[in-house]
């Protein structure tokens, strides 16, 4: 959820730490700080509001530190509403930390500090951490931190300063997400690589409970015993321009250009003799062919992938599937045993409800694994067999690649099981494997149609409520679409299945209602199209999302989005852009702040 930095060197660290903050926006923009060492003591400057319209002009007011290490914070609100004094840095004249995280017993903390005779400022988990730090302090930074945590549950990553160590950073992790960037004669801490890529390619990754501390030199680990621990050098793969809008107006639209590109990094690597492959995270035919059932969680975007997944695997391969959101998988207790498969979903890898999922699985033994973007975070790291989607850098909290690529595994996935169960043949396999790889073409196509989105964007701008509709793979992919249509453009939207407007849903049509109508089944066409009738008959304005080569009359809709055409099983993957666009588009014309959408995060760190 939160963002955050530190930085020590030689160079003036104000600018680093603001600069940096704004590479991690994504993850919260409700407020942001930074804390820094200004002579003998530490300087604390913070505000509500995104960083360019609080925290800049803030920094402005006081005049430019000279500090030369420090640490910041770009907050997304979960203790206490958004406001100068919640806002992070929290400390006092001995400590100042940022932190990532929930704090779950920070409550009986608190009234234990209280007791001793703190008293406290900000509603947040986080001060109490930070007087807790105070209270513990005995000089030396290990033991007092090790002696804090020791106290502390729920889940965190914190970067802490002490004014009695000058130009010192320490930083410590369980459950979130945290690096150690390894610069000359300089480093840094963050959240994830984005913030520091223009800087430094290569980085460490702390264990849950290691204690970090950092000079400009270098960077010391320890256990919570205090003894020393080795790590490997670990390099980031992404080049800094990945991370940088390149002449686009946003994240957004720079990401839903570079699908083919990723389509084609994620495919390609995977695919030998014209088959996919999963020899690289060590998934056997013989694997597959023993596995009872197939589990698929994950959250948001990644969950909707998981639905696509679960068409086409039981449509071809005739394996029951179970797709979880992931904030639940665990709390239903779930009938999985030691002969299934549980494959996790994620961008990040770090998502707290499916890192979760991922524990409970691995708990009971069955296999897992593990679809991410980040290679080395904590769901790449702990699932038993893992792919990288490779994406690149998603900076836009309004998933479109990376939904993409996950879109394009769960295919891999599924015509390699058919395969190894009998179900489809080894040329089968291969024709359905060379049509897959000839999609970034089609979706190019369908990116430079942007006229047409243009057109039904102008046309939703006003709505209130919406509906998606669908059958079978497009009421999998009409969940996505109105997903990116609520996220970006505030319009409230909901999908439903097309066969389910009549017992129930119906009674919300009306001449405001814009309807969505997703028709690129070929089985199942006639079916939707009837739908489509029975909300125009009743008042609503219909944009029908269909093939080049459905033969529909012009008045079966109010507007129509064309699509080229592709083997049935594959048009989500098509059909998603001029979803993705359509909601870019709208949420343009409203205005509305589009790679940062308000109340969200890209990253979900806790429960």
């Amino acid at each position: 959820m939160c963002g955050i930095v530190g930085y020590v060197g030689d160079k003036a660290c104000q600018q680093i730490l603001v600069h940096s903050l704004k590479n991690l926006e994504y993850r919260g923009y409700d407020s942001a700080g930074i804390a820094v060492f200004e002579g003998d003591k530490l300087k604390t400057v913070k505000a509500k509001g995104k960083i360019d319209e609080g925290l800049v002009p803030r920094l402005l007011e006081n005049g430019e530190l000279k500090a030369v290490a420090g640490i910041g914070h770009t907050r997304w609100a979960t203790h206490g509403e958004p406001s100068d004094i919640n806002a992070h840095p929290h400390g006092n004249a001995r400590v100042s930390i940022v932190h990532n995280g929930i704090i779950e017993n920070y409550r009986k903390i608190k009234d234990f500090l209280i007791g001793n005779g703190y008293s406290f400022e900000s509603q947040t988990d986080t001060e109490t951490v930070a007087k807790l730090l105070d209270y513990h302090y005995n000089g030396n930074p290990l033991e007092t931190i090790a002696a804090t945590v020791s106290e502390l549950e729920g889940a965190y990553s914190l970067g802490i300063i002490f004014r009695e160590h000058k130009n010192k950073i320490y930083a410590v992790r369980k459950e979130s997400p945290l690096i150690v960037g390894i610069g000359e004669g300089e480093m840094f801490i963050a959240s994830d690589m984005t913030a520091i890529l223009e800087y430094t390619k290569n980085y460490y990754l702390p264990e849950a409970g290691e204690i970090a501390e950092i000079d400009k030199n270098g960077v010391t680990f320890y256990d919570i015993h205090g003894n020393v621990i080795e790590k490997e050098i670990q390099t980031a793969q992404w080049d800094v321009t990945a991370a940088q809008k390149g002449g686009y107006e946003h994240f957004m639209l720079k990401e839903i250009h570079e699908q083919p590109a990723a389509l084609k990094n994620t495919l390609t690597p995977r695919i030998s003799d014209g088959m996919p492959s999963f020899e690289e995270c060590g998934l056997t035919d013989e694997m597959l062919r023993n596995y009872r059932n197939v589990f698929i969680v994950g959250c948001g975007s990644a969950m909707h992938a998981g639905m696509v997944g679960k068409y086409v695997i039981e449509q071809i391969a005739r394996t029951p599937v179970t797709v979880d959101i992931a904030s639940e998988f665990k709390y239903r207790d779930p009938l999985i045993t030691k002969d299934d498969l549980l494959i996790i979903i994620s961008q990040s890898g770090e998502t707290a409800d499916t890192l979760s999922a991922l524990r409970l699985g691995n708990s009971i033994g069955a296999d897992t694994l593990a679809a991410v973007n980040v290679a080395g975070s904590s769901i790449d790291r702990e699932a038993k067999m893992s792919v990288k989607t490779l994406a690149g850098p998603e900076i836009s909290v309004c998933s479109t690649k990376a939904y993409m690529v996950q879109c394009a595994f769960m295919y891999m996935f599924a015509f390699r099981l058919a395969y190894a169960r009998g179900k489809i043949s080894a040329e089968t396999c291969r024709d359905y494997t060379a049509k897959l790889l000839q999609l970034p073409d089609l979706i190019q196509e369908c990116i430079d149609r942007k006229e047409q989105y243009q057109r039904v964007a102008a046309k939703l701008m006003n709505a209130v409520s919406l509906l998606y509709i669908g059958r079978g793979l497009d009421y999998a992919l009409s969940m996505e679409g109105s997903l990116k249509l609520k996220e970006i453009s505030y319009i409230h939207s909901e999908s439903y299945a097309g066969g389910e407007l009549k017992h129930g849903t119906i009674s919300l049509i009306d001449d405001e209602m814009p309807v969505i109508a997703v028709a690129t089944q070929t089985n199942l066409f006639a079916k939707t199209i009837a739908n489509v009738e029975e909300v125009k008959a009743r008042g609503a304005k219909v944009v029908l999302v269909c093939r080049d080569s459905a033969e529909v009359t012009a008045d079966i809709a109010d507007h129509f989005i064309r699509i080229p055409d592709t083997d049935d099983l594959l048009m989500p993957l098509v059909t998603a852009v001029p979803l993705q666009m359509t909601a870019y588009y709208t949420a343009l014309d409203r205005e509305c702040s589009i790679d940062t959408p308000r109340n969200l995060a890209k990253s979900v760190t806790v429960e």
